[in-house]
């Protein structure tokens, strides 16, 4: 159970958790599919491209897959799965326009700037993100997040990615914390919330998609709820 007497520090993930990565990515790639005139229906892309968008993210962040490799892949392997021909110059050009226009979408997850607000008034706020460094910027300060944040920690300066010790260390460093007045706030059960635990951090788990439940720690199906914790 959270003291939120003890509490001084929230940390968040970006995407899925304030900033909802799914919709604004299928925003992107409707735009993408009309620009380039490729005849493919958004939902029979998106129905293969989601779930491997995940797998392939969860092989990047195993360090199985590189940063390039990921861009190319995904987007490839979909227009494979659906038996539609396309040539690789296409597809790196979809790969660096999805990148460039992604972060143009700001949908954030309802109430996030309400209970931003809220929070910023009781505690230190932080992002920790996966993400790639440019473009994770990018979205924030195109959403209007920038401003919450007192550090922004992301993977591809530390060199390392979430669940791994190291990237919570340097946030905790940068934040000037202690991990057992601090919370991770994030919707994957194994980078955010285990990768939290295993420092010391407290944790809530935003699972918003149905995950499976668990008792590692709270879970909540909305942002709204977390002032009901904190």
């Amino acid at each position: 159970m959270i003291n939120k007497k003890t509490i001084t520090d929230l940390f968040f993930d970006l995407d899925h958790t304030l900033w909802d990565f799914e919709k604004n990515s299928a925003l992107t790639f409707k735009q993408l599919l009309a620009d380039y005139n490729i005849p493919v229906a958004l939902p029979d892309f998106l129905n293969i491209y989601v779930p491997l968008n995940l797998e392939y993210w969860k092989a990047f962040r195993e360090q199985r897959m590189d940063k390039e490799t990921l861009r190319y892949r995904r987007i490839k392997d979909t227009f494979d799965r659906l038996q539609f021909s396309i040539d690789d110059e296409m597809i790196y050009t979809l790969a660096d326009a999805y990148i460039q226009n992604l972060p143009e979408h700001n949908h954030l997850f309802p109430g996030a700037i309400k209970i931003l607000d809220m929070l910023k008034e009781r505690y230190s706020l932080h992002i920790i993100t996966n993400g790639f460094r440019e473009v994770q910027r990018f979205k924030m300060r195109n959403a209007g997040l920038t401003p919450y944040f007192n550090t922004v920690t992301d993977s591809e300066s530390v060199g390392v990615k979430k669940p791994n010790p190291l990237i919570f260390k340097k946030a905790l460093t940068d934040a000037n914390c202690d991990p057992s007045g601090s919370v991770m706030i994030g919707d994957s059960h194994e980078a955010d919330i285990l990768g939290a635990l295993q420092v010391g951090m407290h944790a809530i788990h935003f699972a918003a998609a149905g995950e499976t439940p668990h008792n590692d720690c709270v879970m909540i199906d909305e942002l709204e709820k977390l002032l009901e914790i904190l």
